[in-house]
């Protein structure tokens, strides 16, 4: 492995990096690996299925320990493919989430901050290469469904990053006039747009037309599916659900006993049976890779009304594990062996250069952050996160915390956070955020402290320092607000001009 590479992570001291994390075994696994896909050899590659939710708590699943929710398709799916426990976002927020989901790169180095608003006049460049452009090397037909949240103007929306076709919001479905605190906003959100490709098919969503929001979408990804069922194809579904304002189908209405959450659940649960079995019915599950998992973590100050994390500590707009570590379930029958559960972390970063290496595509010229985990989706024998390590940045490219690439240790940087600060609600509505501030770092030990009760800094000195370095190579890389560093590795977003 080479640190710091062209599609690797931000430059590191090499000897530093493998004193920290010992051996790392070679990316080039593959050798001996015999997967059915190699376009090279004239096989046929696979489809590729992404479905992502929005403010999905790591407890919301069966597989993951929910006693509330019923999710049988979903546990039926980890049940017949791999379960990965330790599956970070980079941000936990929306734009940056999905930045770093499409582009392979950390948020900070395509320039996307936070979660974009209605008439942003940024987004993500058309030059960073996507998902959908790697699968477009191989003639795949490829389709966004859903929330996009990547900028709203018509000349960035999924149609100009590699997408043949979309239908969905373009950003979050709270950012509408029904927002709770729409009123105190000093530019009120406008009237919330659905849009089919780059036209605006309805310009004032309702609280009605969002009950149909999950149903439509999945309709029209079991149309994409059964139209592109003799070619390969990319299926990104990028549900606006559970994200509050909640809403379901009369289908699933009060069907939970557990309340108006757990039927969003339960309905993306619907949905994921329903692609599943258009896969089926078109004799296209063998020959498809499945993937589910979510954008961050749940956001807790809306109460009964918001996913659970537990036994993470905080959630959605931290980078605490409740905000960043979400579930991530993948099938692949005959190469992801079924049943199994892999603990070694991975980030959604990972996603297109591991995809590339499924479909024999080329990635970027570019350079990426993410690297090839498909061995631990295979679950390899042996097989190691190849990552030095993982950063976690928020708010206005702030740098807040420095994993380890095994997982072990998590070090939290100096910086404020939010926390709830009051008992939450059951009606919806969102209670205030209470602000508390790391004075000095903090390290824990995510081995035995999953839930981070206990500050071990001062206890493991070495570790605390390694961790101290690899977060300044970061900073002089992707830059840092906090120490007033803007990044040599950083690229531009999007600039929409004023009309």
């Amino acid at each position: 492995m080479q640190i710091g590479s062209d599609t690797g992570s931000p430059v590191i001291n090499p000897d530093l990096a493998q004193s920290f994390i010992g051996s790392i075994q070679n990316l080039e696994i593959y050798s001996g690996q015999r997967l059915p896909t190699t376009s090279a050899s004239g096989a046929k590659t696979p489809n590729v299925v992404l479905i992502f939710t929005d403010d999905m708590g790591y407890a919301d699943l069966g597989s993951y320990g929910s006693k509330t929710n019923r999710t049988p398709h979903l546990d039926q799916l980890a049940k017949d493919g791999t379960r990965l426990t330790r599956f970070y976002v980079p941000q936990p927020v929306c734009s940056a989430s999905r930045a770093a989901l499409l582009t392979g790169c950390y948020p900070s180095r395509v320039s996307i901050q936070g979660a974009l608003g209605p008439g942003a006049k940024t987004g993500l460049n058309l030059n960073e290469t996507t998902l959908a452009e790697i699968a477009k090397q191989k003639n795949y037909a490829t389709a966004a469904i859903g929330k996009w949240h990547l900028g709203d103007h018509p000349t960035l929306l999924p149609t100009n990053h590699g997408f043949d076709q979309y239908f969905g919001l373009p950003y979050s479905n709270d950012m509408w006039p029904h927002h709770p605190e729409n009123a105190n906003r000093k530019v009120p959100f406008p009237a919330l747009p659905l849009i089919e490709n780059t036209t605006v098919i309805d310009p004032d969503v309702t609280a009605e037309d969002q009950t149909h929001l999950t149903t439509q979408y999945t309709e029209r990804a079991v149309q994409f599916i059964q139209q592109n069922k003799e070619k390969p194809f990319f299926l990104y579904l990028a549900h606006s659900m559970p994200h509050v304002p909640l809403f379901v189908s009369a289908r699933h209405d009060k069907k939970s006993p557990h309340g108006l959450y757990a039927d969003v659940i339960e309905e993306i649960d619907w949905s994921t049976g329903e692609i599943l079995r258009a896969l089926k019915e078109n004799g296209l599950d063998e020959n498809t890779l499945v993937i589910f998992t979510s954008d961050n973590g749940p956001w807790l100050n809306y109460g009964t009304h918001s996913g659970v994390a537990t036994p993470l500590r905080e959630g959605k707009g931290t980078v605490w594990e409740g905000g960043v570590r979400v579930p991530f379930i993948a099938r692949w029958p005959g190469v992801i062996p079924a049943g199994t559960t892999m603990n070694e972390p991975a980030m959604t970063i990972d996603m297109l250069p591991t995809i590339a290496k499924i479909l024999d595509a080329k990635l970027p010229d570019h350079r990426i952050d993410g690297l090839d985990v498909l061995p631990l989706l295979t679950a390899q024998s042996g097989a190691k996160n190849p990552h030095a390590a993982y950063y976690f940045y928020h708010k206005q490219n702030e740098l807040q915390a420095v994993m380890s690439g095994d997982g072990e240790w998590k070090l939290y940087l100096p910086h404020a956070y939010r926390t709830v600060a009051e008992p939450t609600r059951s009606d919806g509505q969102p209670v205030s955020y209470g602000q508390r501030k790391l004075e000095a770092p903090e390290l824990y030990h995510l081995a035995t402290d999953i839930s981070e009760t206990t500050n071990v800094a001062g206890k493991n000195p070495a570790v605390l320092d390694r961790l101290l370095m690899l977060a300044e190579s970061a900073r002089e890389d992707l830059g840092d607000r906090l120490s007033d560093r803007h990044g040599v590795g950083v690229r531009e977003a999007a600039k929409i001009a004023a009309p």
